[in-house]
């Protein structure tokens, strides 16, 4: 949904809006407040629909509600924040959660600007002129120059990033960043991403060619090979630190993998480092 042209005559001034909220009286009064303005106002009801409409649309700025039904502003700004042709937008986010944690929140997300409901219009528009000025002065290469008219650039030619390559993005970072608990699940790594487990394996099949449960046994194995080779650390302390908390089970899965024991492959990187290095690089 756009609404109608600028209605004021310094398109000097002028940049495309997109308003994401399910709030349809919350909609309608940032859209009759906005259209005396010189900004052309896009806007979505749904978080997934929003993502979906930055990429196309590449506006100058954004208005994110938290709290949506499905893919919440939270989740909706990581995305946008993660692909290399949203990350440049600002994005202003606007909610009835007041506490500082949810304001914490909002910001590491990604958002320039925090405004609570209610509020008052005059407020919205200020900050909206201040971020949109902050925006000109310091362009993303991937941004138009919303003060240039008759740009040459088209958003089509944007290299924008495929949704199930940000899915797997995020849940890889989040594997990274919790390789070594032992309590890593899969249905965490969904969870994190919001999508279901079924659907991250699928996502994961299409582009490694496993399971997200075997992308994770395939780092741990990777990580402690290279550990065995590279460090005086004891077996026990390298199982703990790729996430085994029992230096058996551990073991049992290095020989599964590698078809030999820790031991086995730390001898042969003493022996044979140039065999030690194809083996790891084969894997």
């Amino acid at each position: 949904m756009e609404f109608g042209e600028p209605m004021e005559e310094n398109q000097s001034q002028s940049a495309h809006l997109l308003i994401i909220d399910d709030d349809l009286d919350q909609l309608r009064l940032l859209v009759a407040a906005l259209r005396g303005t010189s900004h052309r106002v896009s806007v979505a009801t749904q978080g997934d629909q929003g993502y979906v409409r930055a990429m196309v649309l590449q506006p100058n700025l954004i208005l994110l509600d938290v709290c949506m039904p499905g893919r919440n502003g939270i989740s909706v700004a990581r995305l946008l924040k993660i692909n290399p042709s949203t990350q440049h937008i600002p994005i202003i986010f606007l909610s009835a959660l007041v506490g500082a944690q949810e304001r914490l929140a909002g910001l590491k997300a990604g958002a320039v600007d925090y405004i609570t409901k209610p509020f008052l219009i005059e407020e919205v528009l200020e900050r909206i002129r201040i971020h949109l000025e902050l925006a000109r002065k310091n362009l993303h290469p991937n941004t138009h120059d919303f003060t240039t008219k008759g740009s040459n650039q088209d958003p089509a030619v944007f290299n924008r990033q495929p949704v199930t390559l940000i899915f797997r993005k995020l849940a890889i970072e989040y594997i990274m960043a919790h390789i070594n608990e032992s309590s890593l699940k899969v249905s965490d790594v969904a969870a994190h991403v919001e999508i279901s487990v079924s659907k991250l394996n699928a996502i994961f099949e299409a582009i490694d060619g496993s399971s997200v449960f075997e992308f994770i046994r395939k780092e741990r194995m990777q990580r402690s090979a290279l550990m065995l080779g590279q460090s005086t650390l004891t077996i026990a302390d390298i199982a703990l630190e790729v996430g085994y908390s029992n230096p058996a089970n551990f073991t049992t899965e290095f020989r599964k993998f590698w078809g030999r024991t820790p031991m086995q492959l730390r001898n042969e990187s003493k022996i044979n480092p140039d065999a030690w290095q194809q083996r790891i690089e084969s894997r």
